[in-house]
């Protein structure tokens, strides 16, 4: 028989994904050149390159979406909830995927109405949460959400190394998930709505 998990096991794994969150935007943006270092960058095969910098930045960002994934499937597994977890998992979420959409987009990397429009549907969808929550109504994630979570870490993760492997064979697998994830947000945010409606209005 397995042993049960310490309770403070999800709230753990997301002051982790918060730490990992700022350590790779301090990695990203810190000003190398003011202290005279450069991380290396390599061309592969003559067709991608490389970023050693986004490359660690790569890792360091998945290692810290399975702590996502690890966290909410040990809170609903066991049913752990707290206050803590409710504050902070949201804001972890936000500040490694949005924080990482705005960079890439801010050094020419992605679109910029791709951050737009994913930040845009949070805030409105983060709205609708709390007036459920203020009314005592609980609206579960839809699978849709699901999936453009999926692709969206997936998509940001293939950007930061230079969508290798996919690059060597000239196909945008990046791009497309992410394109995917953007409209995967919409929908998802008006399946959202549409489903808070009935508790909204009562």
């Amino acid at each position: 028989m397995s042993k049960k998990p310490s309770p403070k096991l999800p709230n753990t794994l997301t002051v982790i994904r918060l730490i990992l969150a700022v350590i790779v935007i301090i990695l990203i943006l810190f000003p190398y050149d003011m202290i005279g270092f450069n991380f290396p960058k390599y061309l592969i095969n003559g067709l991608a390159v490389l970023d050693v910098k986004l490359a660690i930045c790569a890792v360091l960002f998945v290692v810290a979406s399975i702590t996502d994934f690890l966290d909410g499937h040990i809170a609903r597994k066991y049913k752990y909830v707290s206050n803590f977890g409710k504050l902070m998992d949201p804001i972890a979420d936000k500040m490694l995927t949005n924080s990482l959409l705005i960079i890439l987009a801010g050094e020419g990397f992605i679109p910029t109405i791709i951050p737009v429009i994913i930040i845009s549907r949070d805030i409105v969808v983060d709205g609708v949460r709390m007036l459920l929550t203020e009314k005592g109504e609980v609206l579960p994630a839809g699978k849709l959400g699901k999936f453009k979570t999926a692709f969206l870490m997936i998509g940001i993760t293939l950007k930061l190394v230079g969508n290798l492997p996919f690059s060597l064979w000239n196909l945008p697998i990046a791009d497309f998930l992410l394109i995917a994830a953007t409209l995967l947000s919409v929908i998802s945010g008006i399946q959202y709505f549409n489903g808070a409606k009935k508790f909204i209005t009562k």
